[in-house]
């Protein structure tokens, strides 16, 4: 294998003008620089990143902990979205960073992850992130205080760094935007209630209800799903659901689903109704997980899930950590996405008001 010294020897420079060309830290002649680097490649030299990091003490290394990989595929769970456009939002923050990211996958077991952190830490990783399934909090073993740490889709009571989804404001926008097209019966079939996008998106519905002087009523809020996964269970209990807000005296116009999944299955349960969407009932959904809004019909409005930007601002937070250029939050920084429209939601004809005469009697 060869070495540093045979680079030197076959460009004719020293090893100290060769360590100057890899690690680009200091003035060299382009000539020179050409001659190193035509040396290195045909030696097929690789520089030691070990030694680079004993002596210049960053390793250039950065270590993620994720389930995105092995669970992501089959996960039918009220994660929504894979995570995994999480990772896929870490790995474009990072292509651009000069450092290497480095992935361990749990295999959906929490207790590897004091295992994973030890091993990313013996290979002196710079900074760890860690994502998680679904937005919720987490307990994760302490890091060596030259570690830097940032929390992407959850957050902890010790207030390590975190980007989370902001789940108010999501439900907020999208509540709003059912107003806007005229809807005061607004139901919102939420997904379990022990989760923690459930409770601040039941806020946001609660808030753009009584923004637009809309009385809250508790009939058209209905839990509609459980944390454990059982898909027979699942679909009895969206029926249920469904069947209860539709059943009122004065029964909504639109469906507000916990999920575009669902949407999907609400899909088929009004259809087998005799529904028809939207002329019938509205219906939308979270997450705008497009293989789903996009091939439904018709195509369903849906708020988004911002998993890729939550992905790159986790990545950026912890790169300006690790350089010293961006302090610590004191809070979970809250990242928004849009509503995406689409046909599954119908514009309602303002209401028309009767006048009775002034003034006068009629028969």
């Amino acid at each position: 294998m060869a070495t540093i010294y045979d680079v030197a020897r076959a460009s004719g420079v020293s090893p100290k003008t060769v360590s100057r060309v890899i690690n680009r830290d200091g003035a060299v002649k382009k000539t020179t620089k050409d001659a190193v680097e035509k040396a290195i490649a045909e030696l097929g030299y690789v520089p030691s990143t070990a030694a680079r990091a004993m002596r210049s003490n960053r390793s250039g290394l950065v270590g993620l902990i994720t389930g995105a990989i092995s669970l992501s595929p089959s996960r039918t769970d009220n994660s929504g979205l894979p995570d995994l456009f999480i990772v896929q939002g870490i790995q474009k923050a990072m292509e651009s960073s000069g450092k290497t990211l480095l992935i361990a996958d749990t295999g959906g077991r929490m207790d590897r992850v004091p295992e994973l952190i030890r091993t990313f830490e013996e290979h002196r990783v710079e900074g760890l992130l860690y994502v998680a399934d679904h937005h919720r909090e987490v307990s994760l073993p302490p890091v060596s205080k030259t570690t830097k740490l940032v929390l992407a889709n959850c957050y902890d009571t010790k207030g390590t760094p975190a980007v989370v989804p902001n789940d108010y404001q999501g439900q907020l926008n999208l509540v709003k935007s059912l107003i806007a097209k005229g809807h005061r019966r607004i139901a919102y079939l939420t997904l379990s209630p022990r989760l923690v996008a459930t409770r601040h998106r039941s806020a946001g519905y609660k808030d753009a209800l009584e923004a637009a002087g809309i009385a809250f009523d508790s009939s058209l809020l209905v839990a509609a799903d459980i944390d454990n996964p059982d898909s027979d269970a699942e679909v009895q209990l969206l029926w249920d659901a469904i069947d209860r807000v539709l059943a009122l005296p004065e029964p909504p116009t639109v469906i507000c689903f916990g999920n575009d999944r669902m949407a999907m299955r609400a899909y088929g349960i009004l259809r087998s109704r005799g529904l028809s969407l939207p002329e019938d009932l509205s219906v939308a959904g979270y997450d705008n997980h497009k293989l789903i809004t996009q091939t439904l019909y018709p195509t369903l409005t849906s708020a988004e899930l911002p998993y890729a930007a939550i992905g790159i601002r986790a990545t950026e937070l912890l790169l300006g950590m690790i350089n010293g250029t961006t302090d610590e939050p004191s809070a979970p920084i809250l990242v928004s996405g849009p509503v995406t429209p689409g046909n599954s939601v119908r514009n309602l004809p303002a209401p028309i008001t009767k006048l009775s005469s002034i003034g006068r009697t009629t028969q």
